[in-house]
């Protein structure tokens, strides 16, 4: 009562206008604070903010600087609050009155984001046209890829020759979406072999890629009839570290003369060692990566190169299964309709910074 009547007679005037609302479009969590700034905005230090939780006392969460009015505070959803913000001269304070009661919640949208809703509403639903389309037999186009045209050529030369295809997916984790990639080709590529009775050679330099790239190759033996023919020391671990991984690899290439290869996955400094020893042995070459760095060798040593999203879509392309296809094809509109919108955005703001008939002012 005295700290009142004194901030009385020396004028501090306290803030006023005081309201406590949950945050909009966020998860929870949250309360702002806001109110009218004290007259005597420039001459204070500060506000304190006193928060009350459930009828409790009012406790000190927060401190602001001057010339500022609102304040963002971290509650428990659910809990019932009440604020009172206190103007701070030195050692001398000015309560506002309290705020309603306020609790905070999480949002079921984000309104900021909702341009982003519409585009997956929008992208997902080109995705799923296309997939119906392709279920009902439509046939899709997708443009001619020489490496993946390739593969039937390099493995029926395997088989004439009667000799091994190798197979290798880098050294990449089971997370690394090339990795993905490149054990959907592998499938496609084991699918071939067991058809043609060609030998393939698969070493992994992860464990878990070994054990998934196992069963992807012995489910296409399966597949098209010949679990007979799957041999288990066909795909095995090789080694973990980059180079002991890269010089098992070429190894393999100078002792069994692999008459393909496919370098396919993710890859970095030992990807010129395994192409240019696969260069040497005579082998057709395939590669594919989205390692940006290591594309430039294997384009040089290399038959074929898989580059960046040529990678993605490869197996949509072998397999030609309708979810794929129509998931690619998708993609490809969806890519159309971003590079229109940037090209007439593009084109405006050009527009719009000369005063032709002021059609954009």
């Amino acid at each position: 009562m005295i700290l009142i009547l004194l901030c009385a007679l020396v004028g501090l005037a306290p803030p006023t206008d005081v309201r406590a609302y949950d945050t909009p479009s966020d998860g929870g969590g949250e309360v702002v604070v806001e109110w009218r700034l004290s007259t005597d905005d420039e001459t204070i230090d500060g506000y304190d903010i006193y928060r009350s939780e459930n009828g409790a006392d009012f406790v000190k969460v927060g401190f602001i600087g001057k010339n500022r009015s609102s304040y963002g505070d971290r509650t428990e959803d659910g809990v019932t609050y009440q604020y009172k913000v206190a103007v701070v001269s030195d050692t001398l304070r000015s309560f506002s009155q309290p705020s309603a009661e306020v609790a905070s919640s999480a949002s079921w949208i984000n309104v900021a984001k909702l341009n982003i809703y519409v585009a997956m509403i929008l992208f997902g639903g080109l995705i799923l046209y296309f997939i119906y389309h392709a279920r009902k037999g439509k046939k899709l186009f997708i443009r001619k890829i020489a490496g993946l045209q390739a593969i039937d050529d390099a493995v029926g030369r395997a088989t004439e020759m009667g000799k091994p295809i190798l197979y290798t997916l880098g050294l990449g984790y089971i997370e690394d979406i090339a990795t993905i990639a490149s054990l959907n080709i592998l499938g496609e590529v084991a699918k071939k072999t067991a058809q043609y009775d060609t030998k393939l050679i698969v070493p992994n330099a992860d464990p878990i890629v070994y054990t998934v790239a196992r069963e992807i190759v012995k489910e296409s033996y399966t597949k098209v009839g010949r679990p007979d023919a799957y041999d288990p020391d066909s795909v095995f671990f090789l080694a973990r570290e980059q180079m002991a991984y890269a010089a098992g690899i070429d190894g393999i290439m100078t002792r069994e003369r692999p008459a393909t290869n496919f370098l396919v996955g993710y890859f970095a400094a030992e990807s010129l060692v395994l192409a240019e020893t696969g260069a040497a042995t005579g082998a057709i070459q395939i590669a594919g990566t989205d390692a940006l760095a290591q594309l430039p060798f294997f384009v040089t040593a290399c038959d074929y190169t898989l580059i960046g999203e040529e990678l993605y879509a490869a197996s949509a392309y072998i397999s030609k299964r309708p979810l794929l296809l129509g998931a690619i094809k998708g993609e490809d509109w969806a890519k159309v309709i971003i590079a229109t919108a940037l090209i007439l955005a593009s084109v405006i703001g050009l527009l719009s910074r000369f005063p032709i008939l002021n059609l954009f002012q």
